[in-house]
């Protein structure tokens, strides 16, 4: 499948086992950091965190992307499907309430495999994908059966704002089809009894400063659509990273969110009957959700220490 690669819905049909493809990655897998990360949905991270793996590489490239460290393809180390699999039991062992793949759908035919030989060696924690929404359903069926929990994001509602922010006007679109894929695949949302999810979809929507009304939009047809079937959560915490080419052309990126536009967005969405929701409270933008890529947990005896 990475000879001539359609995954993702760019479908560059680029060789990746001899060059990097749009995800701006080849085929061998590359991950920046494997630990215990505690800045997830309080369903995910729980208090004993949740066993993230950060892949390198992405089939998006946000002009705003928070972890451009990685998602350009720079940082990170190549690793076999057999090291993944030796870093879902290290992780498990750390504790962790489930293993976290974050923006993985560029090797998803890799990724499957690891889970699949985890589950053969008896491992028991669930799976979560993580990804930016930004996925072809017939490859997400390639994971039927093998990822408990999906955590795609919404982005953008109009065309007009993929365009600008990601070069993808087809966005809306294919985050539409790749959510419902992911419900239909889990069904409704699953706790066990401390409050950690197990299996289910929860959709995240970054708030873009001068974007409440698109927010508002992707809001009310994730209600719509789903009611309560899926979580939704709205986060405020929005950082300005990018440089001053970016700057000069989206000037409205230059700031964070003010406590006003989230309050218009999480009070419209108590006003349309939403309940299952996670909102983000206090200066979130200006606390440290972005860890070090420094490769910890995915070499060999490379562990981070916890106090």
């Amino acid at each position: 499948m990475y000879r001539k690669c359609f995954l993702c819905p760019r479908e560059c049909q680029i060789d990746r086992t001899a060059m990097a493809g749009a995800c701006r990655v080849k085929a061998e897998m590359k991950v920046a950091r494997a630990a215990l990360h505690m800045w997830e949905e309080p369903c995910i991270s729980g208090e004993r965190g949740s066993g993230a793996v950060f892949f390198s590489g992405c089939n998006l490239g946000c002009v705003f992307c928070q972890n451009r460290a990685i998602s350009g393809g720079e940082s990170g180390k190549e690793i076999s499907v057999d090291r993944l699999v030796e870093i879902f039991f290290e992780l498990e062992s750390q504790g962790a309430n489930n293993i976290n793949l974050v923006t993985p759908d560029h090797y998803i035919p890799s990724v499957r495999a690891a889970v699949e030989k985890a589950l053969n060696f008896g491992f028991g924690l669930p799976f979560v994908y993580n990804c930016s929404g930004y996925e072809k359903p017939e490859t997400l069926k390639l994971l039927d059966g093998y990822i408990d929990v999906y955590l795609p994001d919404f982005k953008y509602w109009n065309s007009e704002t993929a365009q600008r922010y990601c070069n993808a006007p087809d966005y809306p679109v294919r985050a539409k089809a790749a959510i419902a894929e992911m419900v239909r695949q889990t069904g409704h949302c699953v706790f066990d009894e401390k409050g950690i999810i197990q299996k289910g979809v929860i959709v995240r929507h970054l708030l873009l400063p001068q974007h409440v009304g698109e927010a508002k939009r992707i809001v009310g047809y994730l209600y719509e659509t789903y009611k309560d079937d899926i979580y939704i959560s709205l986060m405020n915490q929005y950082t300005p990273v990018a440089d001053a080419d970016t700057y000069a052309r989206c000037p409205e990126l230059q700031r964070r969110v003010t406590k006003r536009e989230y309050e218009k967005l999480v009070q419209y969405a108590l006003d349309i009957g939403v309940v299952n929701a996670y909102v983000q409270e206090g200066e979130t933008a200006r606390e440290s959700f972005i860890p070090e890529f420094d490769l910890v947990g995915v070499e060999r005896g490379r562990n981070e220490e916890r106090e």
